[in-house]
């Protein structure tokens, strides 16, 4: 008897992620396209990061536009936390029609149900049906 998220794994949509881009080549990519040598762009970083912080601190949230938003949170236990909100011009960019030029596993499947993705399933697991 199989799971449903075994199904819905096997078959949703999902990116095959590449390397994840480390500190050093962002701070590259960011010097070349902004004409900023590697030094300022690697201090701006760091003094962005500790400028949330501090302000988180103290209960602020800090919105950067065309970035999102960083909110101070604490958990049941009084651990605190933040929680990052992306502006909406990241997921705007990601979604322009025709630009993600990644690889798609299961492209074929991009708006199947969940029942769909389960008779999918199903018909190639014969022996091995979601129950339920």
């Amino acid at each position: 008897m199989a799971y449903l998220i075994w199904a819905v794994n096997a078959y949703c949509p999902h990116i095959e992620l590449g390397n994840t881009i480390q500190k050093p080549e962002l701070v590259r990519a960011l010097s070349r396209a902004t004409g900023l040598v590697e030094g300022m762009v690697d201090y701006s970083i760091k003094e962005l990061r500790d400028q949330i912080v501090s302000f988180n601190r103290t209960g602020r949230p800090v919105k950067v536009v065309g970035l999102g938003t960083f909110t101070p949170t604490i958990s049941l236990d009084g651990e605190f936390n933040i929680v990052y909100r992306p502006d909406t011009a990241l997921s705007s960019g990601i979604n322009l029609p025709g630009i993600f030029s990644g690889r798609l596993i299961n492209r074929e499947n991009i708006g199947l149900s969940t029942d769909e993705l389960v008779e999918k399933w199903n018909t190639a697991h014969p022996d091995d049906p979601v129950s339920g």
